[in-house]
């Protein structure tokens, strides 16, 4: 039986088509991965994505950096994703070249994201939760560990990648509201026409002002003989939500869903990289309130749900044995929207009249975020970055992007398909277009999580379609 004649018999038996490299090259794709746990060693311990601290005295689900490592015999490329809301740029750097010292990849080749997940310890103060000093010296040595421990796996394999569409999950959480119907923002302002998070069938809703993102990217990486080893998605959704002990939250539960529908082994590791969602999550605000659930029950729906539409395009994968990899990477500056002396002044008059140490209405809260912003610089350097794999494009950046903007990036890419990841490299807060900086908005207000200047976006698009265009070069 000729070579051609067994591609086809497997095409025709339902089975994945396998591409290896012409007649006598021998292929030298390999793939290695591993789950690193970075779940704190002590409790209790500050938790953020609130306005006020929270402290988780239990676990529900453990944190991991979910490593994968990937290698043409050429080029090394190593991608980690951590449970955690965000990860200050210091901290990932320090993880890189912990990482780079032990495996020999370039920290230029590594890519380091948190998922987002808002049960997850404080790593960089954000509002009024400050981290834990010993879990920010721990975790840099933890992740490296997990790239590593990757890098001891490789072995030979297959790669293949693929969209699917689940909508089901996604709501605009931004809605454009009827004159009068939004309250003055932190700063006394009445000039927002958007309110995040509105209630549900709430008086003064007119539409979403902004589209989802329905792909469900992935990247799969198998054996040869056709065990899974890995897959890598990707999802526009911010995060599901818990409740107070540390948790994975769907991040987490996906990868337990998919290892499942694979029927995979126990080294399997499935991973769920953060997309385009700083304006979306899982809420229908169009409709009314849902019936009550259990704690967990709808982590568990939306990782379900999302699982099969990852399983869906992983039956229809063409698996390489040969595959091009490449990374650029590159700073660009950008401008901070920096407080004026007078609302300094303001915040502080503000702050000295507060009653209490734990700070409770938003002029506070946001009074304190404007005299921590005056010590910033006026300007900041952000990292992107872009990574080839064969025809695939991923692009890093490290902010809380505008679902519109990653749509943008997908259109406009060399590579098709492209995804991004965001939270990737660093943070530098929430990522509005200069259009929804106008509706203004709880993304649009300045603070340690949003103080980039309005017309960041169009600047970090150009910067990563550059390297998308560099990297589909090599």
């Amino acid at each position: 039986m000729n070579r051609l004649t067994a591609l086809a018999l497997l095409a025709l038996s339902g089975l994945f088509m396998v591409i290896s490299p012409a007649e006598g090259g021998e292929p030298s794709f390999r793939a290695g991965a591993y789950a690193q746990d970075i779940t704190p060693l002590k409790l209790p311990i500050s938790v953020n994505g609130g306005m006020q601290d929270r402290q988780a005295t239990g676990v529900h689900d453990r944190l991991h950096a979910r490593c994968l490592v990937l290698d043409d015999g050429k080029t090394k490329l190593a991608i980690a994703i951590c449970d955690s809301c965000m990860i200050p740029r210091e901290i990932v750097e320090q993880a890189k070249r912990l990482a780079a010292e032990a495996t020999g990849i370039p920290a230029s080749n590594m890519l380091i994201a948190a998922t987002h997940t808002h049960t997850a310890p404080t790593l960089g103060g954000a509002f009024q939760s400050d981290p834990d000093p010993d879990y920010v010296r721990w975790v840099p040595g933890q992740v490296a560990k997990g790239i590593d421990e990757a890098h001891a796996r490789l072995q030979p394999a297959q790669i293949g990648w693929g969209v699917a569409k689940n909508p089901t999950q996604l709501f605009n959480r931004r809605w454009k509201m009827k004159p009068g119907t939004i309250a003055a923002d932190p700063f006394g302002r009445t000039t927002d026409q958007v309110k995040m998070n509105p209630g549900y069938q709430a008086a003064g809703l007119i539409e979403p002002a902004g589209p989802i993102d329905p792909d469900v990217s992935i990247v799969a990486v198998r054996t040869r003989d056709g065990k899974p080893m890995a897959l890598l998605a990707n999802y526009s959704l911010h995060y599901v939500g818990g409740v107070q002990p540390l948790s994975a939250d769907y991040f987490g539960a996906f990868a337990d869903r998919i290892a499942q529908l694979l029927e995979a082994p126990r080294d399997f590791v499935g991973i769920m990289s953060n997309g385009t969602s700083g304006d979306v999550n899982n809420i229908n605000f169009a409709g009314p309130a849902p019936a009550r659930q259990g704690e967990y029950e709808q982590i568990k729906i939306v990782a379900d749900s999302v699982a099969r539409t990852a399983l869906e395009a992983y039956r229809q994968l063409t698996f390489r044995e040969d595959v091009t990899l490449a990374a650029a990477e590159k700073d660009i500056e950008l401008g901070v929207r920096l407080p004026t002396a007078e609302e300094v002044a303001q915040a502080k008059e503000i702050l000295g009249k507060a009653r209490e140490p734990v700070l409770k209405t938003l002029p506070e809260i946001y009074a304190r975020e404007t005299v921590l912003l005056a010590d910033y610089p006026s300007t900041v350097k952000a990292r992107m970055q872009a990574m080839r794999i064969g025809d695939l494009g991923i692009v890093a950046i490290p902010c809380e992007i505008f679902t519109e903007i990653g749509l943008d990036i997908k259109k406009r890419s060399p590579l098709k398909p492209t995804f991004t990841i965001e939270l990737a490299n660093g943070y530098n807060g929430y990522l509005p277009t200069p259009e929804q900086h106008k509706l203004g908005g709880y993304e649009t207000w300045r603070a340690r999580s949003s103080y980039l200047e309005p017309e960041a976006s169009t600047k970090i698009t150009a910067a990563v379609l550059q390297l998308l265009g560099s990297v589909s070069q090599r």
